[in-house]
C-alpha cells in the first residue's frame, strides 16, 4: 500500500533493496515550528497545533519545503496525524525516518516513543505500544540541530550564508518518513547480501526477530528467465540464518559496469506448516573487489576508475533531490562526460541513490560526512565516540549495495605524527578497523588525503589541487607524477606531510582523489574554486585534458577523482552548473577521459 504520486513528493520505497508490500508514505504537509530557543517542552509545544506548514521531506531551509529559512535553527518541531490503514489489523506498526539532522525526539499519541542521534541515518519506531492498527496516529518530531561544535554534519556552513566549500544546512527531516505493517509473533530485519564470485554464488545472512520452533526461512533468486537458485533452511535455531545461493554456471552472470546485472531476490519465513509468516523482495548482484599489488579490480579484472566528486546538494531541495529523477540524472550526467562513478563526498546519500548507481553500473565509494569537528583547527580535532556509531549506521545500511567498492571513514583530517597516540589517531583506526570487521569484502581508505594514521590501510592517496597558476603548478605536477615521486604524498600540495601528518606509503594501491577544482568564472568575486579562472573555455578544457591524462599515463595510479560534478552555492568548479547546464564540451570531456588508462595497458 502506498499514496499516489500526486498527493505526495518523494513517493516513491525509499528502501528497495528491503521492500515489503505493506507501506505508507508520509511525505507531504505537517505542521512546523520554529523553537529558537528550544524551549519548546517548557512552552508547551509537545501537546499545542503548531504554527506554520511544511512540505516533508524537505528541509525548512530549501524552497522546495514552503519555508525557506535559512538562518540557524537550534530546535524545530513537527506534527502529524495520520490515520493508520485498517487492513493492517494483527499486525505490529513500525515508524521509519530515513534521515533526521540531527538530534531527534520522537512522540507518538503523546508518549516518548524514540530517540537518535546522527543526521545522516536512517531509525525506525516500533508502535506496537503506542497505535494499533485502524487508531489514528499523531506523530510529534523535535529536531535540534546547533548547527556549530562538534558534530558530523559534512559541508553545512557554520556562518549564516554558504561560503567557500561550505554550503547551506540542513535541518530537521530531509528523507522520506513511512509507515511499514509487518506480523507480530516474528520477522525479517534487513538481510546482508555478500556476493562470492568465487563459488558463483550469493550468501545471504537473514536476521529475524524471534525464533518460532518449526519455522524455515526460504530464499528464491531469479533472472528475467525465471528462478535461478532457491534454498530453504531452519529458522528456529539461529539468530541470523545463513544461506547460499549457489547459481548454476549457465546462469552466472556478472554485475560489472558494462553490464550492471541485478537479480532478484525474494525472501519469506516460513511457520512450521510451511505458510509464509513475512515476505519481502530485494536484489542481488554478483560482484568481486580484489587487491593485486597497486591495482584494484572487479571481478577479476582492472578497471581504472575515472571517479567524480559528488556532493549530492540541489538548488531548491539542498541536501534532498527534488525527485527520484533528479538522482537518475545526476548519474547519467556523470556517465555522459566519460566518468564510470563517484565518491560520494561528505554525505551519507540516500538509498534511492544507491539503487540508481546499482542497476546503473556505477561505481561509488561510500563516505562519512565526517567534517564538523569542534575548532575545525586541524590540530584541533576533538572526535567522540558518535563518529564510529554513526558511521558503522551508513555501513550497516548500504552493506548490500553492489555498486559500493570501497569505503573511505573520514575526509582531509589532520595531526602531526610527533603527537604520539591521540583522540584522532585512535578514532581514525577505530572507524576503519570497525569497518573492516563489519566488511571484509571492500577495501577501506583510512582517511581521504592529508593524515593517513592506520599503516594497513587498503588504499593510500592523496588530494592534489593546484592553487598557483597553472602552467607553473601542471609542470611540477608531471616532474611529480612522471618519475613516481608523487606516490606516496598525502596532500601534493606540501611535500612534508608525509612525514609530518601520515604513516609511510607501503605499496598500497594509490590514487589521487581529489584534483582539478578550477575556478571557471571571472564575473564574481565571492566565487570560489583552486587557482585563477582560465582566460576562455579552450583553456578550461586544455587544463582538464593536461591533468587527467597525466594520472591516466601513470601506471601506478587505479583511478582518479575529479572535482566536481556540478557547481555548489559559490563553490563554482563544476563540469556542470548547480542548475545541472554543461560548462564544459561534454562529448570532448568523454573523450578526454577514454584513453586507456597506464594501469589497463600495463594489465594486458
Amino acid at each position: 500500500m502506498s499514496t499516489s504520486s500526486r498527493e505526495i513528493p518523494r513517493p516513491e520505497h525509499p528502501r528497495p533493496q528491503f521492500v515489503r508490500a505493506d507501506w505508507l508514505n508520509l511525505n507531504g504537509e505537517w505542521q512546523f515550528e520554529i523553537d529558537a530557543g528550544d524551549s519548546g517542552i517548557e512552552r508547551g509545544m509537545l501537546e499545542a497545533q503548531l504554527k506554520d506548514r511544511i512540505i516533508v521531506p524537505f528541509c525548512p531551509e530549501s524552497d522546495l519545503s514552503g519555508i525557506g529559512h535559512k538562518d540557524f535553527m537550534r530546535a524545530v518541531w513537527y506534527r502529524r496525524t495520520v490515520d493508520t490503514p485498517a487492513s493492517w489489523v494483527g499486525k505490529k506498526i513500525l515508524l521509519h525516518f530515513q534521515a533526521v539532522d540531527y538530534d531527534t525526539t520522537v512522540w507518538v499519541n503523546g508518549k516518548e516513543a524514540a530517540r537518535h542521534r546522527g543526521g545522516f541515518t536512517p531509525f525506525t519506531v516500533d508502535l506496537e505500544d503506542f497505535a494499533a492498527p485502524g487508531e489514528p496516529l499523531t506523530i510529534v518530531v523535535r529536531a535540534r540541530d546547533e548547527g556549530k561544535g562538534s558534530q558530523p554534519r559534512g559541508k553545512q556552513a557554520t556562518r549564516y550564508a554558504p561560503y567557500s566549500c561550505l554550503y547551506t544546512r540542513t535541518t530537521g527531516i530531509w528523507q522520506t518518513v513511512w509507515l511499514e505493517a509487518v506480523p507480530v509473533a516474528s520477522s525479517l530485519r534487513r538481510p546482508r547480501i555478500t556476493p562470492d564470485v568465487a563459488a558463483g554464488a550469493i550468501r545471504l545472512e537473514l536476521p529475524i526477530t524471534r525464533n518460532i520452533p518449526g519455522s524455515t526461512v526460504r530464499a528464491t533468486l531469479r533472472d528475467s528467465d525465471g528462478v535461478v537458485a532457491t534454498s530453504t533452511v531452519r529458522a528456529d535455531i539461529d539468530f541470523a540464518p545463513r544461506v547460499d545461493l549457489v547459481i548454476p554456471e549457465n546462469r552466472r552472470r556478472l554485475w560489472q559496469p558494462s553490464d550492471p546485472h541485478l537479480f532478484g531476490l525474494k525472501i519469506e519465513l516460513l511457520d512450521a506448516a510451511g505458510s509464509v509468516i513475512d515476505s519481502i523482495d530485494s536484489y542481488a548482484g554478483l560482484r568481486s573487489v580484489a587487491i593485486d599489488g597497486v591495482k584494484v579490480k572487479i571481478n577479476g579484472e582492472v578497471v581504472f576508475q575515472r571517479l567524480v566528486l559528488d556532493q549530492g546538494y540541489y538548488p531548491d531541495g539542498v541536501l534532498t533531490a527534488p525527485s527520484d529523477a533528479a538522482l537518475v540524472a545526476d548519474i547519467q550526467l556523470s556517465l555522459d562526460a566519460g566518468f564510470n562513478g563517484a565518491r560520494l563526498h561528505q554525505k551519507v546519500f540516500e538509498e534511492r541513490f544507491l539503487y540508481h548507481c546499482d542497476r546503473m553500473g556505477y561505481l561509488v565509494w561510500g563516505e562519512f560526512p565526517d567534517w564538523g569537528v569542534e575548532g575545525n583547527g586541524r590540530e584541533s580535532h576533538v572526535y567522540s565516540s558518535s563518529y564510529v556509531t554513526q558511521w558503522l549506521e551508513a555501513v550497516e545500511r548500504d552493506y548490500s549495495h553492489p555498486a559500493i567498492i570501497g569505503w573511505c571513514p573520514l575526509n582531509e583530517t589532520w595531526q602531526r605524527i610527533e603527537d604520539g597516540i591521540t583522540v584522532h589517531a585512535d578514532t581514525t583506526r577505530a572507524m576503519f578497523l570497525a569497518t573492516k570487521a563489519m566488511d571484509t569484502t571492500r577495501p577501506v581508505l583510512d582517511a581521504s588525503g592529508y593524515s593517513h594514521r592506520v599503516v594497513e590501510t587498503d588504499i593510500y592517496d592523496c588530494h592534489d589541487y593546484i592553487g598557483e597558476e597553472f602552467e607553473e603548478g601542471y609542470k611540477i605536477r608531471q616532474e611529480r607524477w612522471g618519475n613516481g615521486q608523487g606516490i606516496g604524498w598525502t596532500n601534493g600540495n606540501d611535500e612534508k606531510n608525509v612525514q609530518i601528518i601520515s604513516t609511510p606509503y607501503r605499496g598500497q594501491p594509490y590514487f589521487v582523489s581529489e584534483f582539478g577544482g578550477f575556478k571557471s568564472t571571472q564575473s564574481d568575486s565571492e566565487s570560489w574554486g583552486y587557482g585563477s579562472a582560465p582566460r576562455t573555455k579552450e583553456e578550461l578544457h586544455r587544463r582538464f585534458d593536461l591533468m587527467c591524462t597525466l594520472l591516466l599515463d601513470n601506471e601506478n595510479m587505479f583511478g582518479y577523482c575529479y572535482t566536481q560534478l556540478t557547481d555548489v552555492y559559490p563553490e563554482e568548479n563544476g563540469i556542470y552548473t548547480f542548475d545541472r547546464q554543461p560548462k564544459f564540451d561534454i562529448d570532448r570531456i568523454k573523450k578526454i577521459q577514454h584513453k586507456i588508462a597506464g594501469i589497463e595497458a600495463a594489465e594486458k
